[in-house]
């Protein structure tokens, strides 16, 4: 506080500060917590507590003869607003009714005088479409990136296109994403083709190996039908029939301890649950009594060899295609989490740095040693770096050859042609080179490996 004060009623004046004794309140001491981000865990302060979300009241629901459900009610507001984007609000639970703000279903019926109320995010996608997927023709990859892309290629004919994918590299990408393997796909791979090919199944970002696309719309759609459900892929052809039902994939993965069973199938259907950011899904094992949504996943393992330095390989062939399906079977149906995998198995993967352990060579008696071969960077992501990169590889694939069978599946022909048969077959197999993080992490452990 400034104060002037005038001196014997002189012409001088004197500046006068007074400091306040009032001390400002000290800061609230608040534990920090550990957080994982870009796979480094690091103490920090918790996550700010959610703000209250600002929801937008539609009108009343008026006296109207026709049937109107919720999700109709909406988009008749929101001509401007993808109905995805109203689905996903429905299946998070973000719509409410009046009276005690319940939440609702798409497939209720709306009855005279409710009122629904919705996030104001519903009313911003229509400004800012900002999880739209990115339009390969506003991408323009340079000579270096095309070159990059077309050393990726596996395999390549009329209908498909095989990649192998590296880790770290997302696959379905939104704007503020510029690399991602569809889009880049899309503007680098089109070849001789009008359009660039799409994708067919996906891989998560982390992970790596044989990635497939489709060259053509009639090739997409079958393979997509193929991987969601192989009864709706079948046709009147028997080779096309045999040859679906050969279809497979195959996983390795690295995993901290080892399976109580060397080889297995794991029936746990899948649920996926909204975390307290109210943004972030998670899926996890769904529970028999419980009533939220599932889906039946399936997964056949194999342990490849021994436990060492506290990890073993293991082959997984998932018979459905669930998100994070091989990954959550790790870690809560058969409790191995992949090394890498810190969403799912981070308590272990703590457990597993610090404790000291010991495996016994079951032949000789004597403790195993890991290979270190001289000049091997092991800090590259692999199992002996401080923070190692995920350890799950889709190494092989067998498909339909599906260049031989469109016609067929056209429906202009019964069987294929007579010289296609002779020259082509009817399955394709394909086998991918692990990355460099698993490789390294492999030939460590591989004279151990039966």
């Amino acid at each position: 506080m400034l104060k002037l004060t005038n001196i014997n009623n002189g012409c001088s004046w004197l500046l006068v500060r007074h400091f306040s004794r009032i001390r400002p309140p000290k800061p609230v001491s608040v534990d920090k917590v550990i957080r994982v981000s870009n796979n480094i865990a690091r103490l920090d302060l918790p996550k700010q507590p959610l703000k209250p979300r600002q929801l937008l009241s539609l009108p009343p629901f008026p006296q109207h003869t026709l049937r109107f459900t919720a999700v109709n009610w909406i988009k008749h507001y929101f001509k401007g607003t993808s109905g995805s984007i109203i689905e996903s609000h429905f299946r998070q639970g973000l719509v409410q009714m009046d009276g005690q703000m319940r939440k609702i279903r798409p497939n209720d019926v709306m009855k005279p005088g409710a009122r629904v109320y919705v996030p104001v995010s519903i009313a911003e996608t229509r400004i800012s479409k900002r999880y739209d997927a990115i339009p390969s023709g506003t991408l323009y990859p340079n000579a270096d990136e095309i070159k990059y892309l077309q050393r990726l290629v596996m395999y390549k004919d009329s209908a498909i296109i095989l990649l192998n994918k590296p880790p770290k590299l997302p696959v379905k990408g939104n704007l503020p994403i510029h690399n991602s393997m569809d889009g880049l796909a899309a503007a680098a791979l089109s070849y001789d083709y009008d359009e660039g090919p799409k994708l067919v199944h996906r891989l998560d970002r982390e992970s790596s190996g044989i990635l497939l696309l489709g060259r053509t719309k009639n090739s997409v759609s079958h393979l997509q039908w193929l991987f969601s459900n192989i009864n709706n892929a079948k046709s009147s052809c028997k080779a096309w029939n045999d040859a679906c039902e050969a279809t497979y994939q195959r996983y390795w993965a690295l995993v901290i301890g080892a399976p109580k069973e060397k080889e297995g199938i794991i029936h746990a259907p899948l649920s996926k649950v909204l975390m307290n950011d109210g943004k972030t899904e998670r899926v996890m094992l769904a529970h028999h009594s419980s009533i939220e949504p599932h889906q039946e996943a399936v997964t056949e393992y194999r342990v490849l060899g021994p436990k060492i330095n506290g990890c073993s390989w293991v082959e997984l062939r998932p018979l459905t295609y669930r998100k994070h399906q091989l990954r959550v079977h790790c870690a809560e149906a058969l409790g191995t989490p992949i090394v890498g995998d810190y969403k799912y198995g981070w308590f272990v993967h703590n457990r597993w740095k610090q404790m000291p352990r010991v495996d016994i060579e079951p032949s000789t008696g004597k403790p195993y040693k890991l290979r270190r071969p001289e000049g091997l960077d092991v800090q590259k992501g692999s199992v002996l770096s401080k923070v190692p990169l995920l350890h799950l590889h889709c190494r092989e694939l067998a498909l339909p050859n599906i260049a031989k069978f469109l016609h067929v599946l056209e429906k202009s022909s019964e069987e294929p042609h007579a010289s296609l048969s002779l020259l082509q077959h009817d399955v394709l197999r394909f086998v991918a080179a692990m990355p460099n993080h698993m490789r390294i992490s492999w030939n460590l452990m591989s004279s151990y490996l039966v």
